[in-house]
């Protein structure tokens, strides 16, 4: 199934999309939603421009069958920021059979030349939720833009290519931020002129980070320092191995090796997560581990030493005692006078 839309900016597109799919619009102060018609799919697009030539576009669909949006008019297309929130979505340039994948937490940068229009493929049965940032350049130029000075040479010659000369492509991890940003576009707390100039805000936020983000992966290193949405994942993993162990002591290196990033990555994914360091975020698991076992009957202060992986009786008795107010012999003896309390009672 395909359609194809002929028009800019994005409020038009919605516009097109609206007459094809035979669906009404709906519109708070600029932004254009429509829902997809029941033999389609489920979900919406909705969308909206502003004067400076930036828009935003959001699919959050399910289609039915595998579907295609061409973008194919016939003048210069938009540079394109695509996110994949949910699901996955191909792209192509149109009159190209090479179509790229964009995963969960995956982005891309993206310019068509000349006249040459876009393609998104969407997977049938398969909920996605992509967010695209559309730059009309032939306008944002005309705005205060101090000449891109200080950009990467690459975005800086895109930005100004307004007559969309060279075809350019990008594809990367997006960063954290740039996850809460489509989050929040996607909340609908505000309405009206409140949403109108949140989203504007919103758009020329999430442009800053994207292209610091794209700078950061041209880093000479190649140690990209901005923290991607995919780190998260491995962070998780790191938590995992972290909590089905609490008896080895495994260092801040082992597990950046081990789920496949770098130290800084990894303490700063804890950081963002859980607001605590990793060597943090491991004591306080194997404090809260201690105190469960010293709650049960079965287990004395130097089994629960050892179970947890600590040697030192006093060091342990230190920190269980900053976090808990009370020495772990305190709390092992009133946890067996509440206990032989309870005995009488009954």
């Amino acid at each position: 199934m395909k359609f194809f839309v002929k028009s800019l900016p994005i409020n038009d597109i919605i516009r097109n999309l609206s007459r094809q799919f035979k669906m009404p619009l709906e519109e708070d102060c600029g932004e254009l939603t429509i829902q997809l018609p029941d033999h389609l799919g489920e979900g919406f697009i909705r969308g909206i421009s502003f004067d400076t030539g930036v828009g935003l576009i959001e699919y959050r669909c399910t289609f039915f069958h595998d579907l295609e949006i061409h973008f194919t008019l016939n003048q210069t297309h938009p540079l394109k920021f695509v996110f994949c929130s949910k699901g996955r979505i191909d792209h192509s340039f149109e009159k190209d059979d090479t179509c790229h994948t964009i995963y969960t937490y995956q982005n891309i940068i993206v310019s068509s030349s000349g006249h040459n229009g876009h393609v998104l493929h969407f997977k049938a049965n398969e909920t996605t939720h992509i967010t695209s940032l559309e730059i009309i350049r032939s306008l944002f130029t005309q705005h205060n833009n101090c000449n891109f000075v200080g950009l990467d040479h690459r975005l800086n010659e895109i930005f100004q290519d307004t007559d969309a000369g060279e075809r350019f492509y990008y594809h990367g991890n997006y960063s954290i931020r740039a996850a809460d940003i489509v989050e929040e576009i996607d909340g609908k707390e505000i309405t009206g002129f409140l949403r109108s100039i949140f989203l504007e805000a919103k758009a020329m936020e999430m442009l800053v980070i994207q292209i610091m983000q794209f700078q950061d992966d041209q880093r000479e290193d190649k140690l990209p320092q901005i923290l991607r949405r995919s780190d998260v994942e491995k962070v998780r993993k790191a938590i995992e191995i972290i909590e089905s162990d609490l008896g080895m002591n495994h260092s801040v290196d082992f597990l950046a090796k081990e789920v496949g990033t770098n130290v800084n990555k990894l303490q700063e994914g804890f950081k963002h997560l859980l607001d605590l360091t990793v060597n943090k975020y491991v004591q306080q698991v194997k404090l809260e581990k201690a105190k469960e076992m010293l709650s049960s009957p079965d287990y004395n202060i130097s089994q629960v030493v050892n179970l947890i992986g600590l040697n030192n009786r006093s060091y342990f008795a230190k920190i269980f005692k900053e976090k808990y107010g009370v020495s772990p012999k305190y709390f092992l003896n009133s946890q067996k006078d509440r206990a032989r309390d309870d005995e009488e009672d009954q």
